[in-house]
């Protein structure tokens, strides 16, 4: 009886024993399993705090490098999303604006950019053969800036008022085809205002019905408002004269600019430069950037390029010269190579996308060979 009663003890004691032994486990699991995120987030304040090296090589540090590179990764997203839009007209007005620190330091870089693009100081090889060969192909004039290009504006008019209908078909001329320019400016003379006092009497949106659809014809009416106030006010009723006073009218940039100290007051202090120039010059390989052959991004970097080494006398005839080209031969798209009488000199030649008569053309010369 008493070893019954002691077997059956030890039963119990032992049931007892791996009882606590399972709880004891469980509790310890818990634990381990509860401690892991904590050991991990006391892991990752210490690598911020006081960076050390994890024995394992998979330690917090990891962690924030891949935090980092993100963050970077949207940064640079943010900034190449503000590059990539489209440009203003305000963009290409030379005006003083108020702006933070930053902001001036990044357009002083600009302007730092612009001013310094030069050329080697030396003509392209074969540039007076490929300048006589434009002139042959433009002989015939049938561009549309022949006829109805912004020196064409208030030809009838006395000096004074042709003045201003040149800086009003200037203004209008950014982003418009010359067709949609020359008939606003037909439009505001036929309801007679082409004057600075009657513009300036004019509803803002009695204009803008008239200039549309001229680009951005909404803020050009708004434009010709403050310059018809400016010139009655500050030059009685006449236009600027000067380049840096003409630069300081609302919505006018450097191509107008010299546009109109050509025209109104036959002063040649540069070339203009608007993107017919700016492309056929870089096809032709007439200008780049300082020590590379890179191209000019933007007109009037082609401008500062070009005359480096363009002889004076050619200053105001290249414009129309090659803004007719541009309309009619070396279109931005699908230019027509085949009828080009220069092919043979220009670098750009059949390598960009053509017309399908360009394309018809090579197809059958390879045949031939």
């Amino acid at each position: 009886m008493i070893l019954v009663n002691g077997a059956a003890s030890s039963t119990l004691n032992k049931a007892a024993w791996f009882t606590r032994i399972r709880t004891m486990n469980r509790k310890i699991y818990s634990t381990v399993s509860s401690s892991k995120p904590v050991s991990l987030k006391i892991q990752h304040s210490r690598s911020e705090s006081n960076p050390e090296p994890a024995a394992n090589g998979a330690s917090g540090s990891e962690t924030r490098v891949y935090v980092r590179k993100k963050r970077l990764k949207h940064e640079a997203l943010e900034k190449d999303s503000q590059l990539c839009r489209l440009p203003d007209i305000e963009e290409f007005a030379f005006k003083k604006k108020t702006a933070s620190p930053s902001s001036s330091r990044r357009s002083t870089e600009t302007s730092i950019n612009v001013t310094s693009v030069k050329t080697a100081g030396n003509p392209p090889e074969n540039w007076v053969q490929v300048l006589e060969g434009i002139r042959q192909m433009r002989s015939s004039g049938d561009a549309p800036v022949d006829s109805m290009g912004c020196d064409k504006a208030g030809s009838f008019l006395p000096s004074t008022e042709r003045r201003f209908a040149v800086l009003v078909g200037s203004l209008l001329s950014s982003q418009t085809k010359d067709q949609v320019n020359n008939a606003a400016i037909h439009r505001l003379h036929q309801k007679g205002l082409l004057t600075p006092e009657a513009i300036d009497k004019a509803d803002e949106s009695t204009i803008r019905e008239l200039i549309y659809p001229v680009g951005f014809y909404t803020r050009k009416a708004t434009y010709m408002k403050k310059i018809a106030k400016i010139c009655l006010v500050k030059y009685n009723g006449d236009i600027p004269s000067s380049l840096d006073d003409l630069l300081a009218l609302p919505g006018i940039g450097p191509k107008m600019a010299h546009l109109i100290l050509h025209i109104a007051w036959n002063d040649v202090q540069g070339i203009c430069v608007d993107t017919h120039v700016h492309r056929i010059c870089n096809r032709l390989g007439w200008v780049s950037r300082p020590g590379t052959k890179q191209k000019t991004s933007s007109p009037e970097e082609t401008r500062v390029a070009l005359q480096q080494w363009l002889p004076k006398e050619e200053w105001v005839a290249i414009n129309p010269l090659l803004v007719g080209f541009g309309q009619t031969i070396c279109t931005p798209l699908r230019p027509r190579c085949e009828t080009c009488s220069v092919n043979k000199l220009c670098p750009a030649a059949f390598k960009e996308t053509s017309s399908p008569s360009s394309k018809l053309k090579k197809s059958n010369q390879s045949k031939q060979l």
